[in-house]
């Protein structure tokens, strides 16, 4: 059964409370089919920025991630685009919340600025995504060309993680292939990274979901193709923001096809992590009005952030989830 409702929603995997999310879907019937639903009103917790000499009418905060920091704040960081940084136009600035289901977060400035010397392109820096691993918090983001890897031990200043060559950069799809957008989940004993990346000849290039694997976040897998095309499109732009949750027996991939007010996310539900469907929509189970977003298990609660459809700010709802015929 498919289906498209205006109150079906998806997310973006959370940083630091990835245990907490597998233990809370892991609870009831295994192998039950489910589907995300947005509950009650939203709040908006990050405004457009103003970026002092960077500012420009045309900025957009995008891609962001979601997470608490060791001293029990809430940490927002997002890709502002179109600024006036240079380059490709990205930065990350920072915001801090108290709680999770405040509004207007206090904004706290640029949090980082890509840097060639480290292999990032020149305002290149996209869709940060953090999660806690044995008490060390990792950022993983694109470089415009590249992923790459930052950490920190309190989850707020983050130091780039490098290899012995000097460099960030983890792999990559191509230089013209717009390798971005990475998450990550444990699954078994291998740490899987899906990102976005597309294909072919400039002017026709195919949007993909990818994935690559790692025991150790430093020796990476070749790639994967794990979903393509169907009624999502194959544009250079829409396989963005995958996102990968695994629930009840099931794994369900969030690709967001479309921004702004005519936002669109399409959601995939597979028993095999690396298999969502490749020119065809087997696994489609809905569609949702939204783009990029992340969920966010706190307190035995989910919740869900996603971008304003005016492309002006990011914003909360809860999230459940239901049986797929209710």
């Amino acid at each position: 059964m498919k289906i498209n409702s205006e109150v079906l929603i998806c997310p973006r995997f959370l940083a630091g409370v990835a245990c907490l999310w597998l233990i809370g879907c892991s609870l009831g019937p295994k192998d039950l089919p489910m589907v995300p639903r947005m509950v009650g009103g939203s709040w908006t917790v990050a405004h457009n920025p103003d970026l002092g000499k960077y500012s420009s009418p045309k900025q957009q905060p995008v891609d962001f991630g979601v997470w608490q920091a060791a001293d029990g704040t809430w940490q927002l960081w997002s890709c502002i685009r179109h600024t006036k940084c240079g380059g490709n136009t990205r930065l990350f600035y920072r915001w801090e919340g108290q709680n999770l289901t405040d509004p207007d977060w206090k904004p706290m400035g640029i949090a980082m600025e890509a840097d060639p010397k480290y292999g990032e392109s020149p305002g290149g820096l996209q869709a940060p995504h953090v999660i806690k691993i044995d008490g060390v918090y990792h950022m993983f983001y694109g470089s415009w060309t590249t992923i790459c890897l930052s950490r920190s031990t309190e989850g707020k200043k983050f130091t780039r993680w490098l290899y012995p060559n000097g460099k960030a950069n983890m792999f990559t799809e191509g230089p013209t292939a717009g390798t971005r957008d990475p998450m990550i989940i444990r699954i078994d004993d291998k740490w899987y990274c899906y990102y976005t990346a597309a294909h072919g000849e400039k002017g026709s290039r195919k949007g993909s979901v990818y994935c690559r694997t790692s025991t150790d976040l430093r020796n990476w897998s070749n790639s994967k193709i794990v979903a393509f095309g169907g009624q999502a499109g194959t544009g250079p732009t829409q396989a963005e923001c995958p996102h990968v949750v695994k629930h009840r027996g099931y794994y369900y991939l969030f690709r967001t096809q479309r921004y702004g007010p005519k936002s669109k996310t399409s959601i995939y539900r597979s028993k095999d992590p690396m298999d969502f469907g490749i020119n065809d929509d087997k696994y489609l189970i809905c569609t949702m009005p939204i783009a990029a977003p992340e969920i966010i298990f706190h307190n035995h609660e989910c919740y869900i952030a996603h971008l304003l459809p005016n492309l002006k700010g990011i914003q909360i709802n809860r999230l459940t989830w239901v049986p797929e015929n209710d």
